[in-house]
């Protein structure tokens, strides 16, 4: 994918104020922690995770959506009836019918001649629309448009905590698939793409790859309603995290071999980049493997945890308004998700 007439106009995000430590997590599995005689400490030790966030009980991911994105107008002052496309890309969402998109949509009070819908596509969802938008502005169907995630992570723990304290069948090694679910937290982001008429800033979105790798799609299953706070079937979210570290960080690799001769780009010329945030061993695997010097890249996990879909776009939201930045620069977007599918976009930065 090659661009010439996209541009990322701008990134924003919402944040929840209520925090859980990991600490505190680790406290409210002390039933488990005891039963198996796991070390407190042994989770943040493993991921550099040392806390997360979540939104108020019965929050909708279309509640915070609709201020993410009012804050994203504000920020840009985007004239609200040139927008032309709304997509919602978050794993979370308000129900299974109709797309969250629609009363996210409503709410904003964008126009009529608007295309609406959702788009899943585990944490890559976000970055997955941008590459619709832009495709959809450089066929010149379009002059703006929206894509917008929530992740609600509330739900996910509630349920999980009480299942695996009550679980005697568990063992230290099966348990091991379930520890990833503790690392994930809650966020909102948002991002605005436009064409040559409508940017203000010129951040030029020069092009991206996508790459598959579906032989590993059963590493990270989840049987979890994640609509309307819906509690599940009793499922464990189940992630082999190991192997979808290595296989995730060798799908980026072949990835990152097509993404660099097509921008014309190398390790050297790419001046930032925000990743998907995991957790510490990914990202210290990831750029030893791509031989990125990994002071580039910006990191939010520590105090965020994995927020899914939000996870890359929240970084480089937090990351440019911190002036992270600076004109001129590379920016490289490194999507990793489940399924195993990645996406990688580069723009050049410009404006705030």
């Amino acid at each position: 994918m090659l661009y010439k007439n996209v541009f990322v106009e701008a990134f924003s995000h919402t944040l929840p104020e209520e925090v859980i430590t990991t600490e505190e997590l680790e406290r409210s599995l002390t039933p488990l922690y005891e039963r198996l005689k796991l070390p407190f400490g042994r989770l943040e030790l493993m991921t550099g995770i040392k806390e997360r966030r979540l939104w108020k009980s019965g929050t909708l991911p279309g509640d915070q959506s609709v201020q993410t994105v009012e804050r994203l107008i504000e920020k840009t002052g985007i004239d609200r009836e040139s927008i032309g496309a709304f997509i919602h890309a978050s794993v979370c969402r308000d129900y299974q019918e109709p797309a969250t998109a629609c009363s996210v949509h409503d709410r904003l009070r964008l126009s009529q001649n608007c295309a609406i819908f959702d788009i899943s596509n585990a944490c890559l969802g976000i970055l997955t629309g941008m590459t619709q938008i832009a495709n959809m502005i450089e066929l010149g169907q379009i002059e703006a448009g929206i894509v917008v995630g929530t992740e609600n992570s509330r739900t996910l723990l509630e349920t999980t905590i009480p299942q695996i304290n009550g679980d005697l069948s568990l063992t230290r090694k099966s348990i091991k698939t379930i520890f990833a679910t503790l690392t994930i937290g809650s966020g909102s982001a948002a991002v605005l793409l436009t064409n040559e008429k409508r940017t203000r800033t010129g951040n030029r979105l020069l092009g991206g790859v996508v790459q598959a790798n579906t032989k590993q799609s059963h590493l990270c299953r989840s049987e979890l309603d994640v609509s309307a706070g819906g509690k599940g079937n009793g499922q464990f979210m189940r992630t082999d995290s190991e192997t979808l570290l290595h296989e995730g960080v060798q799908t980026a690799k072949a990835a990152f071999q097509r993404f660099c001769p097509l921008l014309q780009w190398n390790s050297d010329s790419i001046a930032r980049t925000f990743c998907h945030q995991v957790g510490k061993a990914h990202q210290n695997l990831l750029f030893e493997t791509l031989e990125i010097n990994p002071n580039k890249n910006f990191v939010t996990f520590s105090y965020l945890g994995n927020t899914g879909s939000a996870a890359l776009p929240t970084a480089a939201s937090i990351g440019i308004e911190s002036g992270f930045v600076q004109p001129g620069e590379n920016v490289a977007l490194l999507g990793i998700g489940s399924g195993i599918n990645c996406v990688m976009l580069g723009f050049q930065f410009q404006k705030n």
